[in-house]
């Protein structure tokens, strides 16, 4: 009995915290949180085109909360910080597992506009003239990253660590190692890293590797889109090179021109708009998953720029409604279980 009544006290009070939450006062702002990859002056235009769908959607003004940490922007959605958060899975997964109020609402597909090609990439890179050091015969190779200078992103981001880190991970335990999340988190003679660095941001970390602070750096192709361009192969492949271009903003103004070669290439999930579903009523909800999907919004060039523009997302995409369960084959991979 004590058991049941306790049951429904929770479930009582769970309702009421939600229905609060829908009933939160409309002359305050909606507040979006951003990852330091997406907190630069040079993706300004689109964080504010995303953030007037939803004020015309909700009829509520918005605000930008920007970072220059991952864990600031978790916590930031995870204590009611923040209503709504563009993230990384590992980050919407770390944070849904601190509330599970916290859902996933869209994505950005892939140029067929389904959650079939929703991916980007996770890439491990060297410096130009470096690259025949990780290859065996015509191949590339992992094989010698061991005791190299390496930079990660965070051990909170998804494709500058989560998913790379599993990746080595299981390669190497199957060569006999037994390696786990946190002996490639430092570095030390006495670790498989010799120095382990963190950029902060995707940008961040290619600046580590392109100053000569690392041997190796991992990084995605999303986050340094806007100041990259391909020089020779093919994009997302083993073997691409790319140089800063002419026209990169900051952090990379002082390294136009510098080369880096892709040695490693693992796809990603793509990453979800979150929404704190505890801070806003069912019909909110579909109000703000019908405006983030609609054709309007697809065919707005300040979120989904014309090829050759600098942007969040590209042309050909478009936002699409996900579920929790899209998530799962990374739960185990980011959450350790």
């Amino acid at each position: 009995m004590k058991k049941t009544l306790c049951i429904l006290l929770l479930s009582t009070l769970a309702f009421a915290a939600w229905a609060a939450g829908a009933q939160e006062d409309a002359s305050k702002p909606i507040v979006m949180v951003w990852l330091p990859n997406e907190s630069g002056d040079d993706i300004k235009g689109a964080r504010d085109a995303i953030g007037a769908v939803v004020e015309k959607a909700l009829g509520r003004k918005v605000t930008h909360k920007l970072t220059t940490d991952y864990n600031i922007a978790i916590e930031a959605i995870a204590n009611k910080q923040a209503h709504i958060a563009f993230f990384g899975a590992a980050q919407y997964l770390l944070s849904n597992a601190k509330s599970s109020t916290i859902q996933p609402l869209v994505v950005n597909s892939g140029s067929s506009g389904t959650l079939s090609d929703a991916r980007y990439f996770s890439w491990l890179n060297v410096k130009l003239g470096n690259e025949g050091m990780y290859k065996s015969g015509a191949e590339f190779s992992i094989d010698n990253i061991k005791g190299k200078k390496f930079s990660w992103v965070s051990t909170s981001s998804t494709s500058g660590f989560k998913v790379p880190s599993a990746g080595m991970i299981s390669y190497f335990n199957k060569k006999g190692m037994t390696l786990k999340p946190e002996d490639l988190q430092e570095g030390g003679s006495d670790k498989f890293f010799s120095e382990v660095l963190y950029g902060a941001s995707h940008q961040g970390s290619a600046v580590n590797l392109l100053t000569g602070k690392v041997d190796l750096a991992a990084f995605c192709d999303a986050c340094v889109a806007n100041y990259v361009e391909l020089v020779s192969g093919t994009d997302n492949t083993e073997g691409a090179v790319y140089q800063v271009s002419q026209d990169a903003a900051e952090p990379f103004t002082d390294l136009k021109g510098e080369k880096f070669v892709v040695i490693d290439v693992i796809p990603v999930l793509n990453a979800p708009f979150v929404v704190d579903t505890s801070r806003f009523s069912a019909d909110q909800l579909k109000a703000l998953r019908d405006a983030m999907t609609s054709d309007s919004t697809t065919k707005n060039e300040g979120i989904f720029v014309p090829k050759g523009g600098k942007g969040l997302f590209q042309a050909g995409q478009r936002f699409v409604a996900v579920e929790d369960a899209w998530f799962t084959p990374l739960r185990a991979t980011v959450l350790g279980k």
